[in-house]
């Protein structure tokens, strides 16, 4: 040290320095940041300043005495639009406890898993509200899941029950009781509110309120256990700051095996306003949902970064007269780059205002939240989360779970009462990944590693520095990748394989899959992707595969990321020339869009590189 600075400089510094030690002996939640040592005499700041009390809530409130609240409130507000028709709370809530009678009947009760496979309507919002009026918990199955996933899902979860419809996938056959939704006759059962006695046993805040499996990193979906009071904090903690009410408008826009449709479902029937059903196609139309936002008044917005990016743009181009009424856009899902908000800023202001939003579904929805304004956006600052919600606490620990100084990286750490209970019939990974809380004295607290890297600004608030594991987040969906190399690993063929995202100047993120095929064998990567398709869900689909002999490594015997080589998108192997005119147009906006040279007549829009953005 002396050949850098002289001698009473170094005794300067190791004086601080003690001094600092001094005051985290006295307080192990003392955290140090910025280097103290060198520049004042007292550590900055504590953990405790940036955690924020929650709001206490009785067991006895659950999601359904929420609904039932706001039907006595609000019965002739509309709850539900959807293609034109308005459902208020009254003709909701009767036709919500006649199908919950009927699941009763069938043996639905508290703590019971109850599938619910429907399409985008009115119905979907019936469905989930009965499963919980009947005490059950509801498992969200998306239709438009492959078949193997959806099966896989059905037997891992064991319902004792499904709601669907009778143009339900194939996929759905199993031994239990499978109610139709549209072919049910109800006309007989009472639509009048229930009876606790009419339960199978009483349901208060610690029953399980829904299952929703997230992709795993030992090849399988995972499903996370959430409890009624898990939600009921979650709104409690962030209805006052928002003040939603029963005058806003909220879209069901994402899919409800996503854990975004909770907060979207109940931030609009807990507090009394309307929740406008989106279905599919609209959904993966910016225009047509930009106009959908403003006919019907939308006030609360929430999207994907990537989602809204597109958002954006067709707002840009959208006509003059048709404003819409947005006061909150919500971001949550993946990072947020705020530079790509300016155009929206210079359009319009500080009205709505945009927030950007951290969580995981272990959590319930969301964890942290960070006000987006413009002088932020032109700063072109990193992905700012924020300061958690009230009644979580967050830490930032390294891997000796201690606190880490501010500006110094480390894995995020969640307690509080939004945590889940934990996996569905798995305890060892339950117990893995929520991990006894250190920093509180209260016996049985637990906190949840979140595999996610953040720091600490100056300000007291987060920063988002990436993944910790092999777990990403792409374009807005959570992935796992090893789920994705144990897909590949059950093709005919594969002796090895990797998944990796790979960073395109034109096309962004890609997901791309590294194959090694056994000896002798021969591997067709349009093929593999087609039979992996059968389980993966779209969006966990390589956008391409690339067929190695062997696997680059490091010296050290390390997979070398670097050396895995870019993906090349082509055609097919027989180029067929476009004959008309129409064909020629769509064939030369392809090749210039997708940076090809040619495109054929046979050619995929996807396979030569593409994407839904």
């Amino acid at each position: 040290a002396t050949d850098l600075f002289d001698r009473a400089t170094v005794v300067s510094f190791a004086e601080r320095f003690v001094r600092v030690l001094g005051a985290v002996v006295a307080d192990p939640a003392v955290v140090v940041g910025d280097a103290p040592w060198l520049s004042s005499d007292e550590p900055t700041v504590l953990i405790e300043d940036w955690q924020a009390a929650g709001e206490p809530v009785d067991d006895d409130v659950t999601l359904v005495s929420l609904f039932e609240a706001a039907v006595a409130e609000h019965p002739d507000a509309v709850a539900v639009r959807f293609d034109g028709d308005a459902v208020t709370y009254a003709e909701l809530a009767e036709r919500v406890r006649r199908l919950a009678r009927y699941l009763i009947a069938a043996g639905v009760g508290p703590d019971s898993v109850v599938a619910v496979v429907l399409p985008r309507t009115v119905d979907l919002v019936v469905g989930v509200l009965a499963v919980l009026e009947a005490g059950g918990a509801y498992l969200p199955i998306d239709p438009t899941y492959p078949d193997e996933r959806i099966a896989y899902t059905l037997a891992d979860a064991d319902p004792v029950a499904v709601v669907s419809w009778s143009g339900r996938p194939g996929a759905v056959t199993v031994s239990v009781p499978v109610v139709e939704i549209d072919r049910v006759d109800l006309s007989a059962v009472p639509g009048t509110a229930l009876g606790e006695d009419e339960l199978a046993g009483p349901v208060r805040g610690g029953n399980l309120a829904y299952v929703i499996y997230t992709s795993g990193s030992t090849g399988r979906p995972k499903g996370v256990q959430i409890a009624h009071r898990n939600v009921v904090e979650l709104l409690a903690n962030t209805g006052d700051r928002f003040g939603f009410d029963e005058t806003d408008v909220w879209t069901l826009f994402h899919s409800y095996a996503f854990d975004f449709s909770v907060w979207e479902l109940w931030g609009a029937l807990a507090f009394g306003g309307t929740v406008v059903v989106v279905d599919y196609l609209t959904s993966r139309s910016p225009d047509v949902f930009r106009e959908l936002v403003a006919r019907e008044r939308v006030t609360v917005l929430n999207q994907t970064p990537s989602a809204f990016y597109q958002f954006a743009e067709a707002d840009r181009i959208a006509a003059a007269d048709t404003p819409m009424a947005l006061r909150w856009v919500i971001f949550g899902g993946e990072a947020l780059d705020p530079a790509r908000l300016t155009g929206w800023f210079e359009r319009h202001g500080a009205r709505p205002q945009l927030v950007n939003m951290y969580g995981i579904t272990e959590t319930t929805v969301h964890v942290s939240y960070s006000d987006v304004d413009e002088s932020s956006a032109r700063a072109g600052a990193a992905s700012v989360i924020g300061r958690g919600l009230g009644g979580l606490r967050v830490y930032v620990l390294d891997d000796r779970l201690r606190p880490v100084p501010v500006g110094v990286p480390g894995q995020m750490y969640v307690a509080g009462a939004q945590l889940a209970r934990g996996y569905l019939g798995r305890a060892e990974l339950t117990s893995g990944r929520f991990v006894a809380d250190p920093f509180t004295t209260t016996a049985g607290t637990r906190m949840y590693r979140t595999g996610d890297v953040a720091r600490w600004n100056r300000d007291g608030r987060l920063e988002y520095a990436g993944r910790s594991d092999m777990q990403v987040q792409l374009r807005g969906f959570r992935i796992e990748l090893g789920e994705v190399e144990s897909a590949l690993l059950r093709c005919a063929g594969v002796a090895q394989a990797v998944a990796t995202v790979r960073r395109d100047e034109t096309f962004g993120d890609r997901l791309v899959g590294y194959v090694v095929p056994e000896n002798g064998a021969v591997v067709d990567p349009p093929a593999l992707l087609e039979q992996i398709g059968g389980f993966l869900t779209g969006y966990m689909v390589p956008d391409a595969v690339v067929v190695l002999d062997e696997l680059p490594l490091t010296v050290n015997g390390k997979l070398d990321q670097r050396a895995l080589p870019s993906p090349e998108f082509g055609g097919v192997r027989e180029f067929r020339a476009p004959t008309t005119p129409v064909e020629e147009i769509v064939a030369s906006v392809f090749a210039e869009v997708l940076g090809v040279d040619r495109v054929g007549l046979d050619d995929d829009f996807f396979a030569l590189g593409g994407n839904s953005l």
